[in-house]
């Protein structure tokens, strides 16, 4: 078989691929009764420039651990993806968010490496800013039945932002935030 002969399966294949990363953004959408509009390249453009970020990181219930970091982010390709270099020197941690647009699908794909490992944790988790808030959803089960995960950038303005982490096993009814980041600009 020829490379131009493997192109058509390659492309149905990369089209099932999207269409499943795309599914739990629908879902959530349906679920909110939100028709949302398709991602827009700049949506990551706040994110430009430096940062300190005060981590609060639950450990048990009530209890929460709070560390330092920092972070310089950049906006490229005109505004299409957006770099996040992350570093928390206390712990000797640092890694690398990649944001980037999938026009076709109208969807953001967020990507996350830990500089110790050097490869993308898993596949891109999709999302979609809606009123000044991305969320960012995956689905998943574990011992306890399904569970769906988010990543929540909210609280946006010119001087900081905020991200949380949380997972629902509700269908996305009542949030568990387990991870919070405030986020302050530097000059």
């Amino acid at each position: 078989m020829t490379d131009a002969s493997l192109r058509p399966a390659r492309r149905a294949v990369l089209k099932t691929a999207a269409g499943l990363a795309v599914a739990p953004v629908l879902t959530a959408a349906k679920a909110t009764g939100q028709s949302p509009a398709p991602a827009r390249p700049g949506e990551f453009d706040f994110l430009s420039g430096e940062w300190r970020i005060l981590n609060r990181r639950l450990k048990g219930p009530g209890d929460w651990d709070e560390f330092e970091g920092e972070a310089t982010c950049w906006s490229i390709l005109g505004g299409v993806a957006s770099v996040e270099e992350l570093r928390i020197p206390a712990r000797d941690f640092s890694g690398m968010g990649l944001r980037t647009l999938d026009a076709a699908n109208g969807v953001w794909l967020d990507y996350w490496m830990n500089a110790k490992a050097g490869v993308p944790g898993s596949a891109g988790t999709p999302g979609r800013f809606v009123d000044g808030v991305g969320n960012f959803d995956s689905a998943d089960t574990d011992e306890q039945g399904a569970v769906l995960y988010r990543g929540c950038w909210d609280q946006i303005t010119a001087a900081g932002c905020r991200w949380r982490q949380g997972a629902s096993r509700d269908g996305g009814t009542t949030w568990g935030w387990n991870w919070i980041m405030q986020w302050t600009r530097v000059g």
